[in-house]
């Protein structure tokens, strides 16, 4: 999934002529605290709440901003996970879209960026959740997917997590099975430490109810 596939509909980006006060309005109606800044269909930048607030009258345009827009955002072709390092790193609660020419297509938002992620990472299927904890040396894909699978069931999505301070990391497993005792058992066997494991108490729960759930929770 590529950037151009998240563009939100209906978000509309702020005119450089707009004032520091309908900004506001803007951000406060889509429940996010930057907006990117165009004249006509020019990036401009990012402008936050932070920088609006600075104004000596909300009243003011948002070319009295002009120098402190910050000009970021991903490729129409980037993939959703540099969309995500990219958010994360700088804290953004939208991410500006450009194609080629360096026109404006559109933004991210942080709920069509949680949506596109649930839909790469399998949220969709019902199934359980094991987390590992092991030696950067002694990770094995191959492996552990084969201790998976020699217990009838499949791998639907798997992440990795260093951390900071070890040379240590946790594997997130996404499995296609909500009876995962067998799984677990074959992970003691050959020795892994199972820091976590989650799996519907409900045969019929699924994974998509609870990612809902939260979506509304958020209201974002």
């Amino acid at each position: 999934m590529i950037a151009n596939d998240l563009i939100a509909e209906g978000a509309h980006p702020l005119k450089i002529t707009d004032t520091g006060t309908s900004a506001l309005m803007l951000m406060d109606e889509y429940k996010v605290w930057h907006l990117p800044v165009t004249d006509k269909n020019a990036y401009l930048g990012l402008i936050t709440e932070a920088d609006i607030y600075t104004l000596e009258d909300p009243d003011q345009p948002l070319e009295c901003l002009k120098t402190a827009l910050q000009r970021t955002f991903v490729s129409e072709h980037d993939h959703i996970f540099d969309v995500i390092k990219l958010a994360d790193s700088l804290g953004i609660s939208v991410v500006p879209v450009l194609n080629e020419k360096d026109d404006y297509l559109g933004m991210i938002t942080m709920r069509k960026l949680l949506t596109g992620f649930a839909a790469i990472s399998g949220m969709g299927f019902l199934g359980a959740v094991i987390i590992l904890e092991l030696n950067v040396n002694d990770y094995l894909l191959s492996e552990i997917a084969q201790i998976i699978e020699s217990n009838d069931a499949r791998v639907l999505g798997m992440y990795l997590s260093p951390h900071s301070e070890s040379t240590k990391l946790d594997v997130t497993i996404r499995i296609n099975q909500t009876d995962i005792r067998s799984i677990l058992q074959t992970f003691n066997r050959y020795n892994y430490i199972v820091k976590a494991s989650f799996s519907p108490k409900d045969p019929n729960e699924d994974l998509r109810d609870r990612y809902d759930s939260l979506m509304r929770y958020l209201n974002i």
